[in-house]
């Protein structure tokens, strides 16, 4: 669904990906670990056509994207949750919702969309009408996941999904991350919560300075004594 070959990329004249290549078949939970600093928020920044890449290839559903604007690639359905959850405070959390389904497909099936978000988020049909900047950061970060489902996904990329949320926030995104990939929804997710993201996950990456120091099934980089001492401290 979404391969990703010899993909470099440099800021402000700085190299900051090196020939990284990976994955992501249709249906999988595929997720990108490392610390910070590693290039993880990058390599989805780049995916999403925000940033260009050096040399390498980006295709997904066999088509190239890497020259695609932002407004293309989300049209294609690859949609991108960022870091920090880029809400817009001052609207309510259903204009924020209502923002996500600005595509043709997307506002025709708007509706129905709105009432599975509320389905999965339960907490925000109760949150409707408030301001998005008056909520807790739980609370955005499952309006920014609303917000993306509206787009009518076929690829969801989380960066960072449980930043600054307590553990049973954690746990509730995480779990409703679980419940997309039911239903059918690709996900590819960029975590520093290396535990959470490999029991989530069937496949990972381990990403390091750049570059792609591990791969393989998420079980088999739980065990690795190289992810247990880089990453959980064990």
């Amino acid at each position: 669904m979404l391969t990703i070959e010899d993909l470099s990329v440099a800021y402000s004249g700085e190299a900051v990906l090196h020939g990284v290549s990976l994955k992501v078949d249709k249906g999988e939970i595929v997720s990108v670990v490392g610390a910070n600093g590693g290039g993880k928020t990058t390599l989805l920044r780049t995916i999403s056509g925000l940033m260009r890449p050096a040399s390498g290839a980006i295709r997904f559903m066999g088509e190239r994207i890497d020259g695609l604007t932002p407004h293309e690639i989300c049209a294609r359905g690859l949609i991108h949750v960022p870091e920090g959850r880029q809400l817009f405070p001052k609207m309510s959390v259903v204009e924020n919702l209502e923002m996500g389904a600005y595509l043709p497909e997307a506002r025709k099936r708007a509706s129905h969309s709105l009432q599975k978000v509320y389905d999965l988020f339960p907490v925000l049909t109760e949150r409707t009408r408030q301001k998005a900047g008056l909520m807790s950061g739980g609370e955005q970060q499952m309006l920014a996941i609303g917000r993306a489902l509206m787009s009518l996904p076929r690829l969801l990329m989380l960066d960072e999904p449980s930043e600054g949320l307590s553990p049973l926030l954690t746990s509730a995104v995480f779990d409703a991350l679980k419940t997309l990939a039911g239903e059918g929804i690709t996900v590819l997710v960029v975590s520093q919560e290396v535990e959470r993201s490999l029991g989530l996950s069937q496949r990972a990456y381990a990403l390091e300075n750049g570059r792609i120091a591990l791969e393989g099934r998420s079980a088999d980089l739980l065990c690795d004594d190289r992810v247990r001492e880089a990453y959980l401290g064990m």
